[in-house]
């Protein structure tokens, strides 16, 4: 475990899809749990999904990055470039449609980085990514983006 992890709780109207989802196809270890929710470890960090009634999920927002409406509330991880590929094959092999296609974001640029979004069975959005150049991740000079 990172010694910064960091705890996150979803809404999800179906636990047994959740579980599914982030147990089976992202291979996330299960922690603790209950009838109204479910602890996961995600890439070391806690992520905790519970269970509402589907009229309460939340609407999505999208705001556009590099010509992709990326919706504007989503999490995820930043993995190797290895990591990242063996990924895609684990989603496209359990059949996972992308709310954003695997794309090669600011090709040729600082801060070129592969991404895509999927959705868990309640809609929340993951996005998964890698950088060419893993210092990218926190730099801030020598960017022209919108």
């Amino acid at each position: 475990m990172p010694s910064t992890a960091f705890h996150l709780a979803l809404p999800v109207d179906d636990l047994e899809a959740a579980a599914g989802f982030y147990g089976e196809i992202l291979n996330c270890p299960q922690g603790r749990s209950s009838p109204r929710w479910i602890d996961y470890d995600f890439y070391g960090h806690q992520l905790v999904v519970h269970k509402v009634a589907i009229e309460d999920l939340p609407a999505v927002a999208r705001n556009g990055v590099d010509g992709e409406a990326v919706p504007a509330s989503h999490f995820g991880v930043v993995l190797d470039w290895n990591d990242w590929d063996a990924l895609q094959s684990r989603l496209e092999e359990a059949g996972v449609g992308y709310a954003i296609a695997p794309t090669t974001r600011f090709a040729g640029r600082r801060g070129e980085q592969r991404t895509c979004f999927i959705r868990d069975p309640a809609g929340n959005h993951l996005e998964f990514k890698c950088f060419r150049n893993p210092e990218m991740l926190f730099a801030t000079d020598g960017f022209e983006y919108e």
